[in-house]
């Protein structure tokens, strides 16, 4: 499955940082069941951000569970220390931020290389323009549309401009990296996301935490993709 494959269609990635722990292969399975292809995997590690979540054990269990493509998102620092062991353990792609990587162009490169897809992240205070100069080296953009840390926020308004702003230097400088939006996502505003240019959505609370994850994931990728259609 390819990355470009996927920009024809809106994707609803479920964000894992909110399901069971405890039962990640029951939790995913249903989903995937339906029609899933992508999960997000949300790294902290209590310094870049305020919590601590899961390591390269974590994705090797999942990845033993699931056949989905796996979306690890580094808010780690120095990222370059552990992307080769996430990616030993089945990360198909890897997005760090901006704001953690001292050497951006390097890092990104380094994905590449160790087998990965390259992502890179901006937090909702850092510009789009900060990205100007690694666009033509990654796969996809991830827009933080609430402040990175923990799930359940309430999502950011402004991040849509984000949204907007990518769209135009992509077009303008003629590549095909993938816009991705994580945080806050909920049917109240997918479609304004969807109809602002992103291909995908990250969704934790939304999906987990509702009586039926997979009937709501299947909602919310109904919703986007009538908006994508649109």
């Amino acid at each position: 499955m390819s990355i470009l494959s996927l920009s024809l269609m809106p994707e609803i990635l479920p964000s894992i940082l909110s399901a069971d722990f405890a039962h990640l292969g029951a939790a995913t399975a249903p989903l995937e069941a339906a029609g899933c292809k992508m999960l997000h995997v949300d790294v902290m590690d209590g310094h870049f951000v305020p919590n601590i979540t899961l390591g390269p054990p974590v994705v090797a269990s999942l990845r033993k569970a699931s056949k989905a493509q796996l979306d690890v998102h580094l808010m780690i620092e120095n990222p370059d220390a552990y992307i080769p062991d996430f990616i030993k353990a089945g990360a198909d792609l890897i997005s760090v931020h901006q704001e953690a990587c001292v050497h951006l162009d390097r890092t990104l490169r380094f994905i590449r290389s160790e087998g990965a897809r390259p992502g890179v992240v901006i937090n909702p205070g850092t510009p789009v323009a900060t990205l100007e100069d690694v666009l033509g080296l990654v796969d996809f953009v991830l827009v933080m549309s609430v402040n990175p840390g923990f799930g359940g926020q309430k999502f950011i308004p402004h991040s849509l401009n984000k949204i907007r702003q990518l769209v135009e230097r992509r077009k303008a400088l003629g590549l095909q990296f993938i816009i991705e939006l994580d945080g806050g996502v909920t049917k109240d505003n997918v479609e304004a996301v969807v109809k602002a240019g992103a291909e995908w959505m990250v969704a934790g609370s939304a999906v987990f935490n509702t009586v039926n994850p997979t009937d709501t994931w299947a909602e919310l990728t109904r919703m986007a993709n009538a908006a994508g259609i649109q």
